[in-house]
């Protein structure tokens, strides 16, 4: 199989291009290196099965070429990140809904396959926890920019769907839920990292709002392991599927103290408003665990790393080379 990964240089999609080149697939990858970084692939370049252009999804003349050569696109270009899409609303919302509309458009006209990277944030302020997939999505108000990530997320979901129905393209979402691992940089408001650095570090480790929010994390690796099985799989074309980790819900607070266990850092909790970490009137998502019933069903989707063991082997990450700090 050959494959187009966009944002492919960044976190998930790096180590999705491993994969898929362990099993024997060709890959091509695209990314502007905005969020991404040529380092995350560095090591694939010697790979006679690899390939990598610089460059943004929207320069259609280019993206059309690189479609036409693939048989999968793997559509993982996106604005990430809470602080990121507070500080750039703009950029958040072409960069999500513009990239998705072109690489819809273009795969469109040879049928390609395309695999959508969604996102947990789609289910908003929703109380019905664990999210299941045709559940309502509850937004925040458009004054709120906190939101704006969301709602362009959603829109691409429609977007697709609406390509799917009418126009018979193959596509697949996949919702991910808080997915973490090696190459996962702190900068855009990523938490595990974050804290990692911050207690290996010996600095405060920096809790916003009063750490009582609760998340469940997953290690990439279970997530590209799900994705390659969604974008094989014929029946999960023209849905919407939750992948995350149903097991191990956490609190941001707890979560800060477990990072400093398991680092046996002498760092001190901090707890940081939201207003002074993002802005003023910022909205979070109170839970955020996901209802994988439905992919466990298709490709017997299960976690396989737990919580202690994604936080050992992050720190581990970051210790092996400094300059990661």
């Amino acid at each position: 199989m050959k494959a187009l990964i966009t944002g492919g240089a960044g976190f998930v999609g790096s180590h999705l291009a491993e994969a898929l080149l362990e099993r024997g697939d060709e890959v091509l990858v695209l990314d502007n290196l905005s969020t991404g970084s040529i380092e995350n692939i560095a090591g694939l370049k010697a790979n006679p099965r690899f390939r990598y252009v610089v460059d943004s999804v929207t320069n259609e003349p280019l993206t059309a070429e690189l479609i036409d050569q693939v048989d999968v696109v793997f559509h993982l270009a996106a604005a990430v990140g809470v602080k990121l899409i507070v500080e750039s609303p703009v950029n958040t919302i072409e960069t999500n809904v513009h990239g998705t509309e072109m690489v819809l458009k273009l795969a469109n006209k040879k049928k390609k396959k395309v695999l959508i990277a969604s996102t947990s944030e789609v289910y908003g302020k929703s109380n019905l926890v664990p999210f299941r997939e045709d559940a309502d999505l509850v937004l925040g108000a458009t004054t709120k920019g906190r939101w704006s990530y969301a709602c362009s997320k959603a829109i691409d979901e429609f977007l697709a769907l609406a390509y799917f129905k009418e126009k018979r393209l193959p596509v697949v979402i996949v919702r991910l839920f808080n997915t973490v691992g090696p190459r996962q940089t702190g900068r855009y408001g990523m938490v595990v990292p974050n804290f990692v650095k911050q207690a290996l570090l010996s600095h405060p480790i920096t809790v916003f709002g009063d750490g009582s929010q609760s998340r469940c994390f997953t290690y990439v690796s279970d997530v590209v392991g799900a994705l390659i099985k969604l974008g094989d799989h014929t029946g999960a074309l023209g849905q919407v599927w939750n992948v995350g980790n149903d097991r191990e819900e956490i609190t941001i607070l707890d979560l800060a103290q477990r990072v400093k266990e398991r680092t046996r850092s002498k760092s001190e909790i901090e707890l940081v408003p939201y207003e002074k970490a993002y802005e003023e009137g910022f909205e979070d998502m109170p839970r955020r665990v996901p209802d994988i019933s439905k992919v466990k069903a298709l490709v017997g989707y299960e976690p396989q790393v737990h919580l202690d063991e994604i936080l050992d082997r992050v720190a581990a990450y970051f210790t092996s080379d400094k300059r990661r700090m």
